[in-house]
């Protein structure tokens, strides 16, 4: 990549494009982790490789100032793609469902614009490229790995379709929901569908613990507790003349208090073994914590609240979206660890960027890179380009 701001820009969205076509799963991401690393020796940036196929380059390493660190993750997901972009996934059954490949190509435009004015940064930047966001713990594992090492604070974002472009949300507090997923295995007695006195239906109970599982939220929770119980799947296989023996059936809970993750937990095991006796089966839960909620520390927030009504203008706020949304993410480990913030950034301009991140018809905003490579250096403390050189790859202020 290079120093100029607009050929940094438009390598960036070529850059992103190349990701897209070549999409790699969690702890996969080998080739995607080369192009990185062969981006950052380009710009003469030194790296380290960290938690496998996770690298860490830090600029200005001996400023005086606070040492920031900015994060991107680069995995991809198992769905198979319908955008019919030119820059559509070549590996079938794998794409960049949820932008990591812009996110990625972001921090990429912002590390050569920083490199460019290294010697201007008052203090280090550590940049955090991340694999296995999509359910492999890859925050952790960074920060087993020392990424965090010396870090004051760290920034992320996520583009965010059911946000109009040019605006944002960036709460004091969560951001994100907590998750977790659940699998329950139900046992009954099979036989021939003809004598249903003779078995005890697991297909039967499958169902009713799917219609129950509904009165969790509703019923079992506060209003003002900010969660969702979704059954997601149920399998159980056999033939249209036979009752089987068994059933399974699953799903997620998003919280907004990773405290309360256990108790609902606790809700879908009473909720399953009990409807499960009614129905003559048994029922065995295995419950899986997966990410806590993202919770934003309060004075990073109000520095990046502030960055992004600077680089968006005053009606950079979505007041439409409610914190936090349900998704999760692996950036709650950093949250955990150091001070810092996290952002959800708008990319839907009325050009087809509205559809929901995990869809085949996703697809990542290019118009984002260069309004938050920009949000970046503001957080860094880095020069901006000058705004004659920026309007051609998004204004300061876009509409939307």
């Amino acid at each position: 990549m290079t120093a100029g701001w607009e050929p940094t820009i438009d390598a960036a969205v070529a850059l992103r494009r190349a990701l897209h076509r070549r999409p790699e799963l969690t702890w996969q991401e080998t080739a995607t982790a080369a192009t990185i690393r062969a981006e950052l020796d380009r710009a003469g940036i030194p790296w380290r490789a960290c938690a496998g196929t996770g690298t860490v380059a830090t600029l200005a390493p001996d400023a005086p100032g606070r040492h920031v660190a900015l994060r991107a993750d680069i995995d991809a997901m198992p769905v198979t793609e319908t955008t019919g972009a030119p820059w559509t996934s070549e590996h079938d059954g794998v794409m960049h469902a949820c932008g990591h490949d812009g996110h990625t190509a972001t921090l990429l435009a912002a590390a050569s614009w920083f490199t460019a004015h290294e010697d201007t940064l008052p203090g280090p930047v550590s940049l955090l490229f991340q694999p296995a966001e999509e359910g492999g713990h890859g925050a952790r594992r960074m920060i087993e790995d020392g990424a965090l090492e010396g870090v004051d604070v760290i920034f992320g974002w996520h583009n965010w379709p059911a946000i109009p472009f040019g605006q944002a949300i960036c709460p004091d507090g969560p951001v994100m929901s907590a998750n977790g997923t659940f699998r329950i295995e139900l046992t009954g007695e099979g036989g021939h569908a003809s004598q249903p006195e003779a078995t005890r239906d697991p297909v039967l109970a499958a169902a009713a613990i799917t219609m129950a599982l509904q009165q969790v939220v509703s019923r079992r929770l506060s209003p003002q507790q900010a969660a969702v119980v979704s059954v997601s799947w149920i399998d159980a296989p056999s033939a249209d003349t036979v009752t089987p023996e068994t059933a399974a059936l699953g799903g997620s809970i998003r919280i907004a208090d990773t405290a309360a993750r256990e108790h609902v937990f606790d809700l879908i095991e009473q909720v399953a073994r009990d409807t499960a006796v009614a129905y003559g089966v048994t029922a065995e839960v295995e419950r899986r914590p997966r990410y806590g909620a993202t919770v934003n520390h309060p004075a990073p927030a109000a520095e990046l609240r502030t960055v992004l009504a600077d680089e968006l203008g005053p009606a950079w706020h979505a007041a439409s979206v409610f914190a936090p949304v349900m998704a999760s993410e692996d950036f709650s480990y950093y949250l955990d660890v150091v001070p810092g913030a996290f952002a959800l950034v708008g990319a839907d301009d009325g050009h087809g960027h509205h559809e929901p991140c995990h869809s085949p018809r996703f697809d990542f905003n290019d118009r984002l890179i260069p309004v938050v490579a920009r949000v970046f250096a503001r957080l860094a403390g880095a020069p901006l380009p000058d705004p004659a050189r920026s309007a051609e790859h998004g204004p300061s202020h876009p509409t939307t």
